[in-house]
């Protein structure tokens, strides 16, 4: 499958500033379909909607976690082409063999750049995107 940065993107997390700052980097990476929400529960609700190719989103969050996000995509069929980055503080070995164990496609250490968010897109989608970070 061809990708390109016209692809559908969720974003989820809690806190408005980082959903902001995701966003941004995406916008910079030259992305332009992005949806955000603020909880898992938003987050499950918007993609009964839409066609959606990636989620990045956080681990803890209240209402519904990532991981909690990240099973029920896993269990439902018509969900089973997309993409799962997760965003987190948590860098315990026991936590990212959690993620791995829940099925998560991309994990991502916070605080990070927009080249280590490409760099994951890319990995997660196997595919040249047609994105390159700012400054390149």
């Amino acid at each position: 499958m061809q990708l390109d940065n016209s692809m559908k993107v969720l974003v989820v997390d809690d806190f408005s500033t980082m959903r902001a700052v995701v966003t941004k980097l995406l916008v910079e990476l030259g992305f332009s379909n992005i949806i955000e929400a603020s909880d898992g529960e938003e987050a499950w609700q918007k993609l009964q909607s839409g066609d959606f190719n990636l989620v990045v989103c956080d681990w803890n969050m209240p209402k519904m976690t990532g991981i909690e996000l990240l099973n029920k995509i896993k269990e439902d069929s018509q969900f089973q082409s997309i993409r799962f980055i997760l965003i987190t503080a948590e860098a315990k070995p026991h936590q990212i063999i959690e993620a791995a164990v829940a099925g998560v496609d991309a994990y991502i250490v916070k605080p990070f750049s927009a080249e280590t968010l490409y760099e994951k897109i890319v990995k997660v989608f196997n595919s040249d995107l047609n994105v390159k970070p700012a400054g390149e």
